[in-house]
């Protein structure tokens, strides 16, 4: 909307990118923290509540009565911010667009099952059920950005400064896997109070730097990037959910009075991988979400030795949990997990200067 006030009245401000994030943020914010505490009251009223998994930490059982399902409010107050602030008719907003409302639905049908039948185990949409949605949305994004956007299929590595071959019509399928995957690997990381939260942030960050800087030509140039035209405006969508989050984290830091649940966590994940893949960072991606990768790693160690091995590697999984077993307070744990994250996040922005 902003940008067509430049467009009709000529209100040359609005046309710069860095001027409507900024603005998409402060939306985004001022929503999710004046909202939220009516969603609470809400959920409250409602016992819509997250159910505790009966093989949890003993901590977790004193958080069963925190309401679930805030993802819904901070997503959608990224797209009331996006729809203001950003070009809507931009074909990478769109597809954002679409992320952000398909993502949310599944995790919300998900997330209103459980508390329906007061258990994670019982309640939901079946894994499988839930895995064939969040394929068939992934599927539908990746060939979108490949046909609509006309993304180039090139497949780069850090440190390089040229792509290292070509995908062809198989980086359709490498990007669902990365949404996929992505998506999930938010999801298993959302356990702990902000423990996903702050990860996310300093992720976006990253990745709309990486989306401005792209879509620019001179700085894509000057770093050596590949210059994507459109892909700047994905920025604004960065920072309206950049500005979300810390609303949301205002309400969700320990002791959380609300979760995001899988309708927050889902389309978080989704989004980031989105972002990895218009901005050629899908391998980068790794070290920017490296505290998911962690956590995601954790579980698949954990199965693929109990069913090989018939022993567990860690106490449980995902990996915050085995730090709960060792008896480290949930605190320490929280920002020990987020100072490894903003680290990640360095390492992987000076990898890009020195491609």
């Amino acid at each position: 909307m902003l940008y067509y006030l430049y467009e009709l009245f000529h209100i040359n401000l609005f046309h710069y990118i860095t001027v409507r994030a900024t603005i998409g943020f402060f939306i985004g914010f001022i929503i999710t923290i004046v909202a939220m505490p009516y969603f609470i009251s809400w959920a409250k009223r409602k016992k819509a509540n997250q159910p505790i998994h009966h093989l949890a930490p003993e901590g977790h059982k004193a958080k069963s009565n925190t309401p679930t399902m805030g993802g819904i409010v901070f997503m959608m107050a990224t797209l009331f911010a996006t729809l203001i602030s950003a070009k809507i008719d931009n074909i990478y907003i769109m597809i954002a667009m679409f992320i952000i409302v398909a993502f949310t639905s599944i995790g919300a049908s998900d997330d209103i099952g459980k508390v329906i039948k007061k258990s994670n185990t019982k309640g939901g949409m079946k894994a499988r059920s839930k895995l064939k949605w969040q394929i068939l949305a992934s599927l539908s994004v990746s060939v979108a950005v490949l046909y609509l956007c006309g993304l180039s299929t090139d497949f780069f590595l850090p440190f390089f400064k040229y792509p290292v071959f070509d995908m062809g019509i198989f980086a359709i399928l490498f990007w669902t896997l990365v949404i996929v995957s992505s998506s999930n690997a938010v999801n298993l990381t959302d356990g702990l109070d902000g423990l996903a939260t702050v990860p996310s942030i300093y992720a976006f960050i990253s990745l709309s730097g990486l989306a401005y800087v792209m879509g620019n030509a001179i700085l894509s140039s000057y770093l050596l990037l590949p210059k994507i035209s459109g892909a700047g405006e994905l920025t604004v969508v960065g920072a309206s959910l950049i500005g979300s989050l810390i609303g949301f984290l205002w309400y969700n830091s320990n002791p959380a009075q609300v979760f995001m649940g899988d309708s927050g966590s889902l389309t978080l994940g989704a989004l980031m991988g989105y972002f990895a893949i218009v901005t050629k960072s899908e391998i980068l991606l790794l070290l920017i979400g490296f505290i998911f990768v962690l956590e995601t790693l954790s579980v698949i160690i954990q199965v693929g030795s109990y069913k090989t091995r018939g022993k567990r590697v860690f106490l449980m999984a995902p990996l915050h949990h085995h730090f709960e077993l060792l008896k480290w307070h949930e605190n320490k744990i929280i920002v020990r997990f987020w100072i490894v994250a903003l680290l990640s996040n360095i390492i992987a922005i000076i990898s890009i200067k020195i491609r």
